[in-house]
Formats: structure tokens, C-alpha cells, sequence
């Protein structure tokens, strides 16, 4: 039985930050995909992995991810691929949020950064902020990998969400647009959903609570 919905923020409520990734890229005359590829490159131990764990701070990790960055053949700052983390807010995703709120326990789990934006949408602008933190305000629990010090997919970021809000993995559904996310979550019980698209995401989240969201 489900009693509780758990939800990644960047890629869930807004759009996945890969698109701007893709954008900037193209700009600068980058490979396709060279930021996904070295964030992918030791991700337990590499620039992202350590900002996002609260290890390093802004500065070092701009240094860190322009080394390897400069190591694949191109020279890219941590701070410029920041400024792209950003996407544009869903507000379906939100509606559908306050729906799931009346019916079920929820709660976020996200990997952030301090200091890289406004909140949990490592938000640029105000507008942005405003939003993020409206959506940031409906959840029971919020597990932010910069203040745990722990990020996905490792298991334990997913044990800390289960057990701040009383429940087992199986019963629990958990949302996220990355796939290396899932499979942790997926092996400890949790019944989980890949967010490729907005509509196709709350589709899957229908049939898995039996709950009729507004188009």
C-alpha cells in the first residue's frame, strides 16, 4: 500500500536543466553531451559530487570542474555551467503536488548546492525563488544532499527520507529524471517513475495511486 510520494525538485518541477546543457554547448562549440560526460566521469568522487555534498564551495568548484573540464579537451568554469541549472517552472507538476498532499505523506529529495542559486531550483532570479519555494512549502520533509552531506544515489539519502516521514521503501513512489537515481531507490522496495516528460510522468503517478489529477 502507498502512504508517501517522494520527489526530485530539478527536472520534476522544472524542466531538466540537460536542455540548457545542450544550449550552451552548441554556443561554445562544445561536443554533444561534454557536461553530462564529466559529471558522469567519477561521479562519487568529481567536482559535482563533492559541491554537491557540501565538500567544496563555490569557488573550488569552479576551479575544479574547469580542470576537468580542461583534462577532456575544453575549458568550461564551474560557474558558467551553474547559471544553467535554472530551468522553467512546471506548474502543472505543482498542481499535482497539492493533489497528491491531500491524499499521501510527501517529501523531496534533492541533490543541491549551496550557494548555487536561489533554493532547491538553484533558482537566478526572483521569480524563479518565489516559485520554487511555494512548491518547497507543500512537502512534509525535505533531504537536500548539501545539508546531509549526502547525495543520489546513495542509498542512505533515500533511508533519511523514509524514515523522516514513518514509512518503509515499499511503500513509497519516488519521482526523478535520472535514471542512476531510480535504481537505488527501485532495489530498496520503492515503486519509481523515470520523468521524461511532464504529462507522461503524472500518467504513470495516476496509475500508480489510483488518483485523478486536472489535465
Amino acid at each position: 500500500m502507498i502512504r508517501a510520494i517522494l520527489w526530485d525538485f530539478g527536472g520534476v518541477f522544472t524542466t531538466s536543466p540537460f536542455e540548457a546543457f545542450a544550449r550552451f554547448e552548441t554556443a561554445n562549440g562544445l561536443p554533444k553531451d561534454f557536461i553530462r560526460s564529466i559529471n558522469s566521469t567519477d561521479p562519487d568522487t568529481n567536482a559535482w559530487a563533492r559541491f554537491e555534498s557540501s565538500e567544496i564551495d563555490v569557488d573550488e568548484f569552479d576551479d575544479a570542474f574547469r580542470l576537468e573540464a580542461e583534462a577532456r579537451g575544453h575549458s568550461v568554469r564551474g560557474k558558467d555551467v551553474l547559471e544553467l541549472l535554472s530551468g522553467d517552472f512546471r506548474p502543472r507538476m505543482a498542481a499535482v503536488l497539492a493533489e497528491c498532499r491531500r491524499h499521501y505523506r510527501v517529501g523531496c529529495i534533492t541533490n543541491n548546492m549551496k550557494k548555487a542559486g536561489d533554493g532547491p531550483a538553484m533558482a537566478q532570479d526572483d521569480d524563479k525563488a518565489r516559485r520554487a519555494q511555494d512548491v518547497m512549502a507543500m512537502f512534509e520533509v525535505i533531504v537536500e544532499s548539501s545539508v546531509e552531506g549526502v547525495r543520489k544515489p546513495n542509498p542512505r539519502i533515500y533511508e533519511i527520507a523514509c524514515e523522516r516521514l514513518y514509512v518503509k521503501p515499499s511503500e513509497t513512489v519516488f519521482l526523478d529524471d535520472l535514471g542512476i537515481n531510480l535504481k537505488p531507490a527501485r532495489a530498496m522496495g520503492m515503486t519509481t517513475i523515470k520523468v521524461v516528460t511532464e504529462t507522461q510522468a503524472i500518467d504513470e503517478l495516476a496509475a500508480a495511486t489510483g488518483l485523478v489529477f486536472p489535465p
